[in-house]
């Protein structure tokens, strides 16, 4: 059994997806970013930067409990103790790697920073929002070469891909329109159609918390299938 601590955002929805994918059992611990919780000292001994996503799997390596925080570390522990999607040996395990890595240091860094000036920031600044706009801009271009003779980042479908889909989720709030990218559109619509994307995206868990829903209809469409507050 794995204890998975974590908020409905897109680093949260990459563990819960990858779990579904592996089919692990695991038991949901909600921890409410909106209320604090990630700083109460227990969630700090699991995850000392207070951030989600964060595990604990009961029957780690050796048979021990194993503690884990950062989303990429948690999916390339996933994907080793499963066997599946990261190769096990060869340049093709990098390259996967690597596109793992191109989220961790730049997706998720520059959709975070496009997120909170264009949609949270109490000051409106034209510059930083402008600027978080330009570069996430770049990075889908990026993708969109890659997926243009790829059907996934890194070949065949992987952890790489769980990683970097959840943030294309928010592309409205990022100011991008998916029809300008083709390539990733058709991507992202392969693995929003995965069953146990569909799961992971949808953890009862969740239901009812305070701060647990977007306040964004497109956004609520993608996740759970409706503009009304329902998941399951």
């Amino acid at each position: 059994m794995i204890d998975v601590y974590s908020w409905p955002t897109p680093n949260g929805h990459k563990v819960h997806i990858a779990l579904e994918e592996f089919g692990l059992p695991n038991k949901v611990m909600p921890i409410n970013i909106m209320t604090g919780d990630q700083f109460k000292p227990e969630f700090l001994k699991i995850s000392p930067n207070n951030k989600i996503p964060a595990i604990v799997d009961r029957e780690g390596p050796g048979g021990k409990p194993c503690a884990l925080c950062e989303s990429g570390a948690i999916l390339i522990y996933l994907a080793d103790k499963t066997g599946r999607l990261l190769p096990k040996m060869g340049c093709e395990r990098y390259q996967t790697i690597q596109w793992v890595m191109f989220q961790m240091a730049h997706i998720g860094p520059m959709f975070g920073q496009a997120h909170h000036f264009r949609k949270f920031a109490k000051e409106r600044i034209p510059y930083a929002t402008e600027r978080y706009t330009k570069e996430v801009a770049r990075l889908y271009d990026v993708m969109n070469k890659q997926l243009h003779d790829h059907e996934y980042l890194a070949g065949q479908y992987s952890i790489a891909d769980i990683a970097t889909f959840p943030w294309v989720i928010y592309h409205d709030w990022q100011g991008q329109n998916l029809s300008d990218f083709s390539n990733v559109k058709r991507w992202f619509d392969a693995i929003h159609s995965r069953p146990a994307v569909k799961r992971g995206l949808n953890v009862k868990e969740f239901d009812g918390l305070p701060g647990a829903m977007p306040d964004d209809d497109a956004v609520r469409e993608i996740l759970f299938g409706s503009k009304q507050h329902q998941r399951r």
